[in-house]
């Protein structure tokens, strides 16, 4: 039979085309992504020899019978498998198509199955060699891999020679595919690594595009959203996001209502209009991405049959058990589509904005139970402590006037720090005077039976911490503690600085506490969580007491947080 070489390279070359064109069509899904990346994980591994063992058939079935051997290409899939997939891979991919060339028969199939095992393991140890110097990137080269497919070719050439018999007849052959099967599958390698590293780079590209939109309108929309969720705020972050993404229009809405728009078509619509759109409604009601292309699903603006819109995507926003608290949609003119970029984009940003929604709900809701918890403190203020500051002004207004109009002036002070504080932060020096003020009253009801010690360091007066900080723990060791002595009582309230924290101790002579089953109780538990809200877990109160003989509570806060 006569062959002639030229026009088995064309043959050859033909098939290879065939075979590129599907490569090229796979290279546009799903199925390829794991062969841009040098697969080390055991699913991409996988992937990877199904790939290549289907791709190196392929290359069989394709071939051309030339006398008793096939001219073909499944090197290409063996040397590729191995390269990318690494030696388990390549020796699979090349067991399988060595199997399967085998089952074809002919006085070339022992030496073309050999071959294609051969093949496929050098590809495999090439990349082992190439990974463990960290020149991953190196895999993806053209020019290596067709290097490498010619070297793999040469390798069958030799062994054909080596196994297939009569020899003569097999040297006869081997002239007549050397070159053709060296051309194709050279090139034809070198080029599939092209399709590969050109759908390589756009992945790299298109990630790098959405990372630096996406930190651009992280940045730029960091905390707006935290301080409300309101058409002001909302029409700032629109804004924001239609300049990063360049989309046609971009809205903000709650569950009823637009909250901003901003593009094409804010002449109809308007922030503060009620939500007309369908798939708006439906994304709202369902909690999915509705995605209305103007093509495939039909799309027409609600508000104007003139509206120059073509195309919008609709995210919900979600808020706390992933309940529905709104939407954002990005537009697109019927004159241009929207990008997977844009599209996988808009969803990263309704997290982001989920995300900023909730936290600003959580700081409100955290800043709302602050307030309920001071307003509980005031109210904490036992009404028979008026009774009996009044009962203790009136029996010494007779004897001793002038302690009279002190105990009113400090019954005063009491009061009007214990019902107007100007924020939820006062100076030690300020919850001393508050302190000082309550003591007086009950020094003055106790007499003789109680005395007080306060020992602050002038130097740490204006360190700053939680109102109501001191006041409930005093009151608790009089009035759990000291008031139901037979014995004169003992108050000490002491401050000083324990490395980067400042330790405030109220000590009663009594040693009363127990420990009750809910807590420390209601007035040093607020006391307690308001520290640990604002200054964290590792501070607040902690309390240690020696029956009938002293019960000490101890206030930690860090020194620099509470001077802030």
């Amino acid at each position: 039979m006569q062959v002639d070489p030229v026009g088995l390279s064309l043959v050859l070359l033909q098939q290879m085309c065939v075979y590129l064109a599907v490569a090229y069509l796979l290279s546009r899904t799903k199925i390829f992504i794991p062969l841009t990346h040098a697969s080390i994980r055991p699913p991409h591994k996988l992937a990877c020899y199904v790939i290549f063992s289907l791709f190196c058939m392929m290359g069989t079935i394709l071939g051309m019978p030339v006398v008793h051997a096939i001219a073909n290409t499944p090197a290409i899939g063996a040397v590729l498998g191995g390269l990318l997939g690494g030696p388990i891979v390549g020796l699979a991919v090349g067991v399988t198509g060595g199997l399967h060339r085998y089952s074809l028969g002919g006085a070339f199939a022992l030496a073309a199955a050999i071959d294609i095992v051969v093949q496929g393991l050098l590809g495999g140890l090439v990349h082992r060699h190439l990974v463990g110097r960290g020149k991953i990137r190196t895999l993806f080269d053209p020019v290596k891999a067709g290097g490498l497919t010619f070297i793999g070719v040469i390798l069958e050439l030799l062994i054909d020679l080596a196994v297939a018999k009569p020899f003569d007849q097999t040297l006869e052959i081997v002239r007549l595919i050397a070159v053709p099967e060296l051309i194709a599958n050279s090139l034809g390698a070198a080029l599939f690594i092209g399709i590969l590293r050109d759908r390589r780079a756009l992945v790299e590209q298109q990630s790098s595009l959405f990372s630096a939109k996406a930190l651009a309108i992280a940045a730029r929309a960091d905390g707006v959203l935290r301080r409300g969720f309101n058409q002001e705020n909302s029409m700032t972050v629109a804004r924001i996001i239609y300049e990063e993404t360049g989309v046609g229009a971009v809205a903000i809405t709650d569950r009823e209502k637009i909250l901003a728009f901003i593009g094409i078509g804010d002449d109809h619509h308007l922030p503060g209009t009620p939500i007309s759109s369908a798939s708006t409604l439906d994304a709202i009601a369902r909690n999915e991405v509705t995605y209305a292309d103007g093509n495939e699903v039909p799309y027409q603006c609600s508000i104007s049959p003139t509206c120059r819109l073509g195309s919008a995507l609709v995210i919900p926003l979600v808020g706390e058990d992933n309940h529905v608290i709104g939407t954002i949609k990005l537009y697109e003119p019927k004159t241009k589509l929207f990008s997977i970029i844009n599209r996988t984009l808009g969803e990263g940003i309704a997290k982001l904005l989920s995300s900023q929604i909730l936290a600003g709900r959580y700081e409100q809701q955290k800043a709302l139970l602050a307030q309920a918890e001071i307003k509980l403190l005031h109210a904490q203020v036992n009404p028979h402590f008026l009774f009996n500051a009044l009962n203790t002004i009136a029996a010494v207004t007779c004897d001793d006037p002038a302690k009279a109009r002190d105990l009113i002036g400090d019954l005063s002070t009491f009061f009007r720090m214990n019902l107007k504080r100007p924020s939820e932060e006062a100076s030690l020096a300020e919850e001393i005077e508050h302190v000082n003020a309550y003591l007086q009253i009950e020094l003055a009801r106790f007499s003789d039976r109680l005395s007080v010690e306060i020992d602050i360091p002038d130097s740490l007066g204006w360190v700053r911490l939680p109102t109501f900080t001191l006041q409930p723990i005093v009151e608790n060791a009089i009035k759990h503690g000291t008031s139901q002595l037979l014995r004169p009582g003992r108050v000490s309230i002491r401050a000083h600085c324990d490395g980067g924290a400042l330790v405030l101790d109220v000590e009663d002579n009594a040693g009363l506490y127990e420990p009750k089953p809910g807590g420390k109780g209601l007035g040093m538990n607020l006391v307690d969580r308001r520290i640990k809200n604002c200054c964290g877990p590792s501070c607040g109160v902690t309390v240690a007491s020696e029956r009938d003989v002293f019960t000490r509570v101890t206030i930690r806060l860090p020194l620099e947080v509470a001077s802030a």
